[in-house]
């Protein structure tokens, strides 16, 4: 049977038409969404639109795969303090004690102020225990820290015991109350006295201010630069699952080189008063946090650490964004788990979403306030300056060193004071 020449060339015409219709259709398609994409691609670009409260994926593209915007951190530095010591001889006029509250990141704050105080008094300082924010949620201090470590770190500064003699009774003990970072001046007017009087006190930190900001009148003398980054070490067990932690993290973060975030957000505080003081916004949600890091370029590979307790629906949206966002909980080792996720206060669980937050590559502060303030000051003695301080960005995009915290872009934590 013979074929029609012209029917052969019109089918191939129309099929060319079909062809070159689909490219335009594609390529239309796909240039839509160069003006309106988040930067930082780590395979699939998405434009964003969210929609009661979780994200809804609306179109998709394939991008060029980038690292994200790691910076290098810093050369580790050394103390620049020179150890105190005590004169030989010397009898102790008295004994100072106090309890750690309120986690560890209030914990290094109110070392350094009893150490600070027993130095100034030539008092003896009680090894403290561990209170939690629950009535009875008592432990000793080597449950989660180095006796060790904090005995050995303050011989020869002030004389340390683990427990008051017992001709000394606990009612007798006069309670006196010293701001966070006391002066000696304080010291000096309000306590000595006290002391002179009774013999011996428990001390009591508040904290009129939760940054660690230094300014021009502000000095750090020996004793509080090594109490505050010399003296507390986690116990060996506790340090495990911390270290086991990063680096289950760092495994799961292959496609960034081992590099993992880890975001301080916690559910509960949110809606706490402190999260608009002065009219500024010092609290961020999971979805806010979720478009920050995309707008500064973190990809969709990227591995993220919550300190949230448990999971909660509100960080869905973070995990809609960033797949590979875990909880404590989902990589705490198996066997350790009914021991340090035994609440949803635990004190563990405090302790090590401190020590986890100093030890990742970035550090976002999703919650301003003392935590944030004393993970830096351990990432600065650790030279692991990637600290950056969430925002809301007009645009589509911004570059990562417009957030740097001003604890590390202008030097004014006081561990700038005590390292160099």
């Amino acid at each position: 049977m013979g074929f029609d020449i012209r029917q052969v060339v019109a089918g191939i015409l129309t099929l060319t038409m079909f062809v070159m219709l689909g490219n335009m259709i594609k390529r239309d398609h796909f240039d839509s969404l160069n003006d309106e994409k988040f930067p930082g691609g780590g395979g699939l670009d998405r434009d964003l639109e969210f929609e009661n409260g979780g994200v809804k994926h609306r179109t998709a593209m394939l991008t060029k795969k980038t690292n994200g915007p790691w910076l290098h951190d810093s050369q580790q530095l050394k103390p620049c303090w020179t150890k105190p010591s005590l004169d030989e001889g010397e009898e102790s006029k008295g004994y100072v004690t106090f309890s750690l509250t309120n986690g560890p990141e209030y914990h290094v704050s109110q070392i350094s102020d009893a150490v600070v105080v027993a130095k100034y008094l030539g008092a003896t300082l009680v090894i403290p225990d561990i209170r939690g924010s629950k009535p009875g949620d008592e432990r000793n201090f080597e449950d989660i820290y180095s006796v060790e470590k904090f005995t050995n770190s303050l011989d020869g500064v002030v004389k340390v015991v683990n427990k008051l003699p017992s001709v000394v009774s606990i009612r007798n003990l006069a309670i006196v109350k010293v701001p966070n970072r006391v002066t000696e001046e304080h010291i000096k007017e309000e306590v000595a006295p006290v002391f002179k009087s009774k013999g011996n006190i428990r001390l009591a930190t508040y904290f009129p201010s939760v940054n660690m900001r230094t300014t021009a009148q502000s000095s750090v003398d020996s004793v509080a630069c090594l109490a505050m980054f010399g003296s507390l070490e986690l116990q060996s067990e506790i340090s495990e699952v911390v270290d086991s932690m990063v680096e289950r993290l760092r495994t799961l973060s292959r496609k960034s080189d081992g590099q993992f975030v880890a975001v301080d957000l916690r559910v509960d505080m949110l809606d706490h008063k402190g999260c608009h003081s002065s009219g500024r916004k010092s609290c961020f949600s999971a979805q806010e946090i979720a478009v920050f890091l995309r707008k500064i370029g973190f990809g969709e590979d990227t591995t993220v650490y919550v300190t949230q307790s448990r999971w909660d629906s509100s960080i869905d949206v973070l995990k809609d964004i960033f797949p590979k966002t875990y909880t404590k909980e989902s990589i705490v080792p198996a066997e350790k788990k009914s021991k340090f996720l035994e609440s949803a206060n635990s004190e563990y669980e405090k302790v090590i979403d401190f020590y986890l937050c100093s030890q990742s590559d970035v550090f976002v502060p999703a919650i301003s306030g003392l935590f944030y303030a004393n993970v830096a000051g351990k990432r600065i003695a650790s030279g692991k300056t990637q600290i950056i301080v969430p925002s809301e960005i007009s645009g589509t995009s911004a570059p990562v060193t417009n957030y740097i915290s001003p604890y590390i872009s202008k030097k004014n934590h006081m561990a700038h004071s005590c390292f160099c």
